[in-house]
């Protein structure tokens, strides 16, 4: 996904490469059949027979931007490919007299949208799949390009009303909106092969579809209820799950979590400091500065329970930035969730980051939303928290971990300050 292609003049599908670029025809050959085109915007690739059934292998949608707005095209496609979302317009137009769903693109969609509707696991195994593109410029040239953003089905089709031609009179169109699938389990790429099995009449559906990308299996074998999980999400991407933000079951690592969740759970003051020293370690591995403040008195914190001071550059070339704190000790096998990230987030102004610290782990919807919504929180959850404190105590801590936590705790104090946090700014 997101590779250009060069889709030039002489669909020949040699070379590999045309001016720099993958040759679109070279990379969709498919060896004695009809080459794949991107001639219009929806481009069905013919139905073959399938023993008494018929299959149509995919259906090719090229959107083109740079005519949007245009008497030719009045409308505007919306790619949002990093939230695995399309929302593409039908090739209706004003000057066209045939009933809205008969010209060929549209019934062409309007018929594979029958297919992604299947309520059976074998009616959605003969479905076509989308395969989307985007003409894209490239050497000032707005022709002969397109970039691959990925496979798709259809969610939705509706009827809609346009403005457009010369008259600019109205008309009514389909519009469908499109839900990209997830290829992470593919590295974000498509077999070509699976398109070039689904034109063989002797490959059944079955067959075929073993040859398809993890998540439209998943889709073919579960239906529409799974689509929330298979669709698209970048942000996904940078989502550490649960499991993995845990130690190993019967691990020293896990025991000695156990040993800190147990020495300060009912010690929230002496975990606040253990927390603001952690993090001071965290933000100081980047290079920068990092001067550590207070902490806040226990009864109307707000959401933040230490201080602390991020310095970037020198001079007229630097910044300073409040870092407010959250330290929560909770059983190592707790969730902290999208709510609780956003009591320090509610108090973050301008310029300001969060840090939170927890002996448990961070749910992936929360993990999701700070993600998407670009909270500028750093999060530090049970196991990330142990790898630290085996980095302050020296990799040789005696297995006795909480020995060196207390004489950390004995050698640092942090006041409990009733200041406002910008107050750091001038320290």
């Amino acid at each position: 996904m997101g590779d250009v292609l060069r889709y030039a003049a002489s669909k020949e599908s040699v070379p590999e490469c045309v001016d720099g670029f993958a040759n679109f025809y070279f990379v969709t050959d498919s060896p004695g059949k009809a080459r794949a085109q991107l001639e219009k915007g929806i481009n069905p690739m013919a139905r073959i027979a399938v023993g008494d059934d018929v299959r149509r292998p995919a259906v090719m949608i090229r959107s083109s931007p740079w005519k949007a707005g245009s008497e030719q095209t009045p409308w505007h496609d919306v790619f949002d490919i990093d939230n695995g979302h399309v929302r593409y317009f039908g090739d209706h137009k004003p000057e066209i007299a045939k009933p809205v769903g008969t010209t060929p693109g549209n019934a062409a969609l309007l018929e594979v949208f029958d297919g992604h509707q299947a309520p059976t696991a074998d009616g959605r195994a003969a479905a076509a799949p989308l395969l989307l593109f985007r003409s894209v410029s490239k050497n000032g040239k707005v022709k002969g390009h397109v970039q691959f953003c990925g496979v798709a089905l259809i969610e939705r089709a509706e009827r809609v009303v346009q403005w457009g031609g010369q008259d600019r009179t109205t008309f009514t169109n389909y519009v469908f909106d499109l839900v990209v699938i997830d290829l992470t389990a593919e590295d974000d790429a498509v077999d070509w092969d699976w398109i070039t099995a689904r034109r063989d009449s002797d490959r059944t559906d079955a067959e075929v579809l073993e040859r398809a990308p993890e998540a439209w299996r998943e889709w073919v074998k579960h239906g529409h209820t799974v689509l929330p999980r298979l669709r698209r999400r970048v942000a996904r991407s940078q989502v550490v799950k649960v499991r993995d933000q845990r130690p190993e079951i019967g691990g020293l690592m896990e025991a000695d979590l156990q040993a800190v969740y147990k020495r300060f759970d009912h010690d929230k003051h002496a975990f606040e400091v253990l927390a603001a020293v952690v993090a001071a370690k965290v933000m100081r591995a980047s290079g920068h500065s990092y001067a550590e403040g207070w902490l806040t008195r226990r009864s109307g914190d707000g959401g933040a329970d230490f201080v602390g001071r991020l310095d970037l550059g020198s001079g007229l070339a630097g910044t300073k930035l409040v870092v407010l704190g959250q330290a929560k000790c909770i059983k190592p096998e707790s969730l902290v969730s999208a709510e609780q990230i956003a009591r320090v987030v509610a108090r973050l102004r301008r310029g300001w980051i969060g840090v939170y610290v927890t002996t448990g782990s961070y749910s992936e919807p929360a993990q999701l939303e700070m993600v998407e919504d670009q909270y500028p929180v750093v999060l530090i959850n049970g196991q990330d928290l142990i790898k630290e404190l085996y980095e302050i105590a020296g990799k040789d801590h005696g297995g006795d971990l909480m020995r060196c936590v207390d004489d950390l705790l004995s050698s640092r104090s942090l006041e409990v300050l009733n200041r406002r946090p910008e107050e750091i700014l001038f320290d």
